[in-house]
């Protein structure tokens, strides 16, 4: 077996042990969110992230702040202040403005161009490259999510930029969010085996053919037939043959954050099917080991796409507090509700801790 990817860390920029999975501090839920003018997608993400109890716990002990040189724009002292604001305040909503202000600011562009899981065709666009964000055009939760970790990961890289790449991996950022998926290809003639790892924060499933979770993962970790343009180059036959490839997970995120694709892949229309997940997820099976003990995960968070089409509609969420109580936040609005309400949703978004 060959294999590349997984080069040991020169350094270690934030020690897994000091990460509390845990709340260290149990409250009542915090404020809802005012819609800026198609924000929602913007409310929701901010809301899953403020509940996600390892990295609430590090925001609010301002260790990023204090040590911060970043000159101008940074989006991990952004979310510290955002976080601390929603958690502290004695108000039913906040108007998450200054989040929204520093959208505009170039230092928080992440692509040139940006791909849309949920848009497609005329807005697959550079909109959300984030000088030119509009507060009033309507966003994808999971495109704002994945520009939103990045951005915090380049926080915790201001002033490292001589790392190499296995150490920028290491920042609280990836300790909570990053795990790495194995590709093991086989080649089908000579049956030789190339590894490859790469890191990843979230999980995109396929769920066209799948009517539950544990089915779309099921046929992530499928292998998959190489041949004809996507032939394998065999350094064993020296010479391009027909392969097999498998995805897994190598190493677990803490936090597992999926996206349950609802953009038909040659369209822009909606899959509204229902798409079943627990409450208690086992990743086990989907590991590259698949021996031990299960690996168990809980649900704490759900973002729902309401419309019919890809095009439109409204983002809102249901998050579990420091309480251990369920709430429907939608916008300003939060109401305690019962897991049975949060498993019956067409979820886009699914966040499970470890």
């Amino acid at each position: 077996v060959t294999g590349k990817g997984m080069t040991p860390p020169q350094r270690i920029l934030f020690p897994p042990e000091k990460i509390c999975m845990d709340w260290r501090q149990k409250r009542r839920p915090g404020a809802g969110l005012y819609n800026l003018g198609s924000t929602c997608y913007v409310n929701v993400v901010l809301q899953c992230l403020t509940y996600t109890p390892p990295l609430a716990n590090y925001l609010l002990s301002r260790q990023h702040s204090r040590f911060c040189h970043q000159q101008g724009f940074c989006m991990m002292c952004v979310m510290e202040a955002h976080v601390r604001k929603v958690l502290y305040s004695s108000a039913s909503a906040i108007r998450p403005r200054a989040v929204i202000r520093d959208l505009k600011c170039k230092q928080f562009q992440v692509l040139q161009q940006v791909f849309f899981p949920f848009c497609r065709g005329e807005l697959l666009t550079s909109f959300l490259v984030i000088g030119e964000f509009k507060p009033d055009i309507p966003g994808d939760a999971y495109e704002f999510l994945r520009c939103t970790v990045s951005a915090m990961q380049r926080a915790c890289l201001s002033g490292s930029s001589d790392l190499d790449v296995s150490s920028q991996e290491t920042t609280i950022i990836h300790q909570i969010f990053g795990g790495f998926l194995r590709s093991r290809v086989t080649c089908l003639s000579c049956e030789a085996v190339s590894d490859s790892y790469k890191a990843f924060l979230d999980v995109l499933l396929k769920i066209k053919a799948a009517s539950s979770l544990t089915t779309a993962l099921e046929d992530f970790v499928t292998p998959k037939q190489m041949d004809g343009k996507k032939c394998f180059n065999c350094s064993k036959c020296k010479k391009k043959v027909a392969a097999s490839k498998r995805v897994t997970v190598h190493l677990a995120p803490r936090i597992l954050t999926v996206c349950l694709g609802r953009a038909d892949d040659r369209s822009s229309k909606k899959i509204s099917q229902v798409v079943e997940y627990p409450e208690y997820l086992d990743l086990q099976p989907y590991m590259s080991d698949t021996t031990g003990e299960p690996l168990l995960y809980s649900l704490y968070a759900v973002v729902v796409h309401s419309g019919h089409t890809c095009l439109g509609g409204h983002f809102f969420c249901y998050t579990k507090a420091s309480n251990g109580q369920w709430y429907k936040m939608n916008d300003v609005s939060v109401d305690n509700c019962g897991i049975h309400t949060v498993l019956r949703q067409q979820a886009y978004l699914l966040f499970y801790a470890r």
